[in-house]
């Protein structure tokens, strides 16, 4: 049994903001708040792009409207998993149960 660095990318939607930085303070506060209960161990931050062609790093937050949508990262470990499926099985499952309506994509999963 080994031990992974579970890595998911989040879709988080804020409304009546009026700058990006507000937007992104929101949306990292409002997942840590709902992660609190039952998934406190999770690591949340705000996400990146890199822009294909010179690339450099962009934010991944967009407000139009006074409506965001902001991508953040979420980090997640888990120790004592089978293999990399079972490390990522058991992050979607915990991760999931607390975010229910949040978009979430695996970004990546390594090995401790």
């Amino acid at each position: 049994m080994a031990d992974f660095l579970v890595t998911m990318e989040a879709a988080w939607l804020v409304r009546d903001v009026e700058t990006l930085d507000d937007a992104i303070g929101i949306a990292i506060s409002e997942a840590g708040k709902r992660l609190n209960p039952a998934a406190k161990f999770v690591e949340v931050e705000e996400g990146f792009l890199t822009c294909p062609y010179c690339e450099e790093t962009l934010s991944s937050a967009i407000v139009v409207a006074d409506t965001a949508l902001v991508g953040l990262v979420l980090e997640m470990k888990v120790f004592r998993a089978e293999s990399k499926e079972h490390a990522e099985r058991i992050a979607k499952s915990t991760i999931g149960k607390a975010l229910r309506d949040v978009p979430l994509k695996l970004a990546d999963v390594e090995e401790l």
